[in-house]
C-alpha cells in the first residue's frame, strides 16, 4: 500500500491530498459544532473521521515533499501523527499526557511544511511563508499572548491551510518540477548505495 502511494503521479496525488484535506476541515467543523450532550455520539464519530483523514493527509504530504527533503518531510509527518494522537486523547478525555496541547506538535508541523513548500519548486513560495507564519501563530497560541492575539492567530492559521488545500485541489503541483526533484533524490540514493557497495 505504501509503495503504491509513493508511486502516485504527483498531479492526482496533489489533488487527492487537497480533497482529503478539505474533507478533514468539514468533518472537524461538524465534530466541533455537534459537541454537546444531545449529539455527543455524532460529535465523536465526526472527530474520529477527521483524525483519520488528517493522518492520511500527513502520510500523503510525506510522499509529496520527500523529494525536497526526505528527513524533514518524515519529521513533519511524525509531528503531525503525534498531534493527531494527542487530539484523540483529548476527544475521549484520557488525561494521561498532562494536558499537552496538540498545537505543540501541529505548530512545528506547519513550520516544517512551510519550509518544505518554500524550498520546493512545484508550489508557490507565498503559501510556504503563510504556513510558517501559521505555525508560529499556533505556538504563540500556547503562550500568554493568546488572549490578545487569539482571533488573528486563528484567521492566519485557517487562511494558510485553506490556501494550501485549495491550491492543491484547483492547481495541483507543477509536475515537471516535482519529477525533477524526485529524480535528484533517486540519483542521490543510487549514489549512496553505490558508495556503500564499494565500501563493503
Amino acid at each position: 500500500m505504501i509503495k503504491q502511494i509513493s508511486e502516485f503521479s504527483p498531479g492526482p496525488h496533489a489533488r487527492l491530498t487537497g480533497i482529503i484535506y478539505l474533507s478533514y476541515f468539514i468533518t472537524a467543523v461538524l465534530g466541533a459544532t455537534l459537541d454537546n450532550p444531545k449529539y455527543q455520539i455524532f460529535s465523536y464519530a465526526f472527530n474520529i473521521i477527521s483524525i483519520a483523514l488528517y493522518i492520511t493527509v500527513s502520510i500523503l504530504f510525506y510522499f509529496m515533499f520527500r523529494p525536497v527533503s526526505r528527513y524533514l518531510s518524515l519529521l513533519a509527518a511524525i509531528l503531525s501523527l503525534l498531534g493527531c494522537a494527542i487530539t484523540a486523547y483529548d476527544i475521549f478525555q484520557i488525561d494521561i499526557l498532562n494536558n499537552i496541547s496538540p498545537l505543540a506538535f501541529f505548530g512545528p508541523f506547519c513550520i516544517l511544511m512551510g519550509y518544505l513548500i518554500f524550498k520546493s519548486r512545484f508550489l508557490p513560495k507565498i503559501i510556504g511563508i503563510l504556513m510558517v507564519i501559521a505555525g508560529i501563530g499556533w505556538l504563540t497560541y500556547l503562550s500568554p499572548l493568546e488572549k490578545y492575539l487569539s482571533t488573528y492567530i486563528k484567521i492566519t492559521g485557517v487562511s494558510a491551510e485553506a490556501s494550501l488545500m485549495l491550491w492543491l485541489i484547483i492547481m495541483g503541483v507543477k509536475i515537471q518540477r516535482w519529477e525533477e526533484q524526485a529524480g535528484t533524490l533517486r540519483t542521490e540514493n543510487e549514489e549512496k548505495k553505490r558508495q556503500i557497495n564499494e565500501g563493503s
